[in-house]
């Protein structure tokens, strides 16, 4: 194996154990985090089905972000779907036989890498044209900006441009998954391809990105609208009152 396969293979490795246990160490923090008050965002949900309804509405059509800023809402929707294709897409690199709704996005994976850009433009140039949001925009917004273009920038370069071996490449990948080692091709687009990918994935853990999991945890969106039917009392609150 080349030095440069086995950089590839470890920068790779690492990135995935931090983005697998940094995750993992979030969750269980916010599963842990209690939520003294009740404050869903209302109208709410009265039922726990009427909160599972909204998280889906939430997840796949991004309500709120909807009834807030149309914009917004367009331009992030538009990245998030293309993106959702394009990862469905990058299976086919990791199966084998490819499975069958991963040949079914082929068709249309380079075209959603597209649209994933148009989507990230359109959030980052919020972020310069709006002076609210210009004003709370952090660098580490930016950069977590660029670093999402400059990764869907470098693989529409590979579909439509430099084009790279796509069966050596597939054969890494499979590699990875097996731990049987293949060599890497040496493309320089594809090495900064990965490099970003890995970046991304060991950034991911600490950034705002974390916003993925973390919805799920919001009180706002999966608490039931009932304090007049059932108080509510978190787990911690309960232990204190009970060794009085």
């Amino acid at each position: 194996m080349s030095i440069l396969t086995a950089a590839c293979t470890f920068a790779l490795y690492a990135a995935a154990v931090v983005l697998v246990a940094g995750l993992a160490r979030k969750i269980v923090q916010y599963a842990r985090t209690p939520a003294p008050l009740k404050i869903p965002t209302t109208p709410a949900p009265v039922t726990r089905a009427g909160v599972a309804a909204r998280l889906v509405r939430e997840v796949v059509l991004f309500e709120s972000l909807f009834k807030a800023s149309k914009w917004t809402w367009l331009f992030g929707w538009i990245f998030h779907a293309a993106l959702l294709v394009v990862l469905v897409g990058h299976l086919r690199y990791f199966t084998e036989p490819v499975w069958a709704p991963v040949a079914f996005v082929q068709g249309i994976a380079p075209y959603a890498g597209l649209a994933m850009i148009a989507g990230l433009a359109g959030l980052w140039a919020r972020r310069f044209l709006v002076d609210r949001v210009r004003y709370i925009s952090a660098p580490s917004d930016h950069l977590m900006l660029a670093l999402l273009v400059l990764i869907g920038a470098s693989g529409v370069a590979m579909r439509f441009g430099v084009h790279t071996d796509i069966v050596a490449l597939k054969a890494f990948a499979l590699g990875l998954v097996r731990f049987d080692w293949q060599p890497l091709p040496s493309d320089a687009v594809l090495l900064l391809h990965l490099g970003l990918v890995a970046a991304l994935m060991a950034a991911f853990p600490f950034s705002k990105l974390l916003h993925a999991p973390g919805l799920f945890f919001s009180p706002t969106r999966n608490q039931t609208d009932d304090p007049r039917e059932r108080r509510h009392v978190t787990p911690w609150a309960t232990k204190i009152e009970n060794s009085r």
